[in-house]
């Protein structure tokens, strides 16, 4: 798994917030050793953003 790079590229919203969820959910996966990061070479930033663009898991911003 490479980090989605075209996805990247055709996002139109704020990519500061879709930047800080990526590295937050990063943080998840790492810390409960998610059997995910195993299959995808342990490329752990690459997988959460890949999650957060096919909207496999959803981010909010808390006011």
């Amino acid at each position: 798994m490479i980090f989605p790079l075209e996805e990247l590229v055709k996002f139109k919203d704020n990519i500061y917030e879709i930047t800080t969820a990526a590295s937050r959910r990063a943080y998840q996966l790492s810390m409960v050793k998610d059997p995910i990061i195993e299959r995808n070479d342990g490329k752990v930033v690459s997988t959460a953003a890949r999650q957060l663009f096919t909207h496999e898991v959803e981010y909010r911003i808390e006011q």
